[in-house]
């Protein structure tokens, strides 16, 4: 069995209007994320802004987080290039009975297979206790993971490397390890990686598309009729027209303007964009009035 199945959002960090993180409203915003239809989520992904949040304004999210009702549900990024703030953002974690983090190699700098299984190795010998996702995202950090190389961690940290994000997509439809999760980072890869193997998804879009995502996920485990996924994927498809936190973010501010407050550099969506996101979901049938009425 894989240890993480099913729908996972990356989740958004909400702001307060100077820019310092709104613990509660964040932690409220993931809840309602895995009410609507996720498994759970990933907090501090790169969806999340998580490389451009304060560490201290973290752990204070991480001691409020543990009170959550759906505590049992989250996996951490870190977030983090510095491998020592990495090690002790998970201590604090790790104190608080987190267990999975989802962690991606530093940015900026280059490097190549060896230096990856020594970041990840110094990580693991300093945090035995853990279990990690590996984030394989080239676009973002400037390195891919390739299928030899997560052979090599998984075989020489089986009870701790025990999945993967796959948003670069080339190993989710390769990469085959028992007792292992493989997890695209898009709508449009689930259901053909569910028929490949692997166990479902963690997406930045599953924030908006969790009640169609998980419709796919149920109905292939059922083995009934697929009537959603075209839609989920075309939604999807709406999205990647821009900066999908951009979009995300300019979405969810029709419903509560807090959802504007974004760090630079990032921003949300000029006027144009945003009525042509808009009016391009209606047409798919997918209205902010659902939003509205959660």
């Amino acid at each position: 069995m894989s240890k993480i199945n099913g729908i996972y959002a990356a989740s958004l960090s909400v702001l307060n209007e100077d820019l310092t993180l709104n613990v509660s409203k964040t932690i409220e915003h993931a809840e309602m994320v895995i009410d609507q239809g996720c498994h759970g989520v990933a907090i501090f992904g790169s969806t999340g802004q998580a490389q451009l949040i304060p560490v201290s304004e973290k752990i204070d999210l991480l001691n409020n987080l543990i009170s959550s009702k759906y505590k049992e549900k989250y996996i951490i990024g870190t977030g983090l290039n510095s491998l020592g703030e990495t090690i002790s953002l998970m201590r604090v974690a790790k104190s608080l009975k987190f267990q999975k983090f989802l962690i991606m190699p530093p940015a900026y700098y280059k490097y190549g297979e060896n230096e990856v299984i020594e970041f990840y190795s110094k990580i693991i010998e300093a945090i035995p206790e853990c279990e990690i996702i590996l984030y394989n995202f080239e676009k973002l950090c400037g390195y891919k993971f390739s299928v030899e190389c997560v052979e090599k961690l998984v075989k020489k940290f089986p009870k701790q490397v025990i999945g993967v994000k796959d948003s670069s997509y080339n190993l989710f439809e390769n990469l085959k390890l028992d007792n292992f999760s493989v997890l695209p980072g898009s709508e449009s890869k689930l259901l053909k990686g569910l028929k490949l193997g692997c166990s479902g998804i963690i997406t930045a879009t599953c924030n908006v598309t969790s009640e169609l995502a998980r419709k796919v996920y149920e109905d292939f485990q059922k083995q009934t009729e697929q009537t959603v996924n075209e839609k989920l994927c075309d939604v999807r498809g709406v999205f990647e027209n821009y900066n999908l936190i951009s979009g995300l973010h300019t979405y969810y501010a029709k419903k509560n303007k807090y959802y504007k407050n974004v760090l630079p550099p990032l921003s949300i969506l000029n006027s144009q964009d945003e009525n042509e996101l808009i009016n391009n979901l209606e047409k798919l049938n997918f209205s902010i009035k659902s939003l509205m009425a959660a």
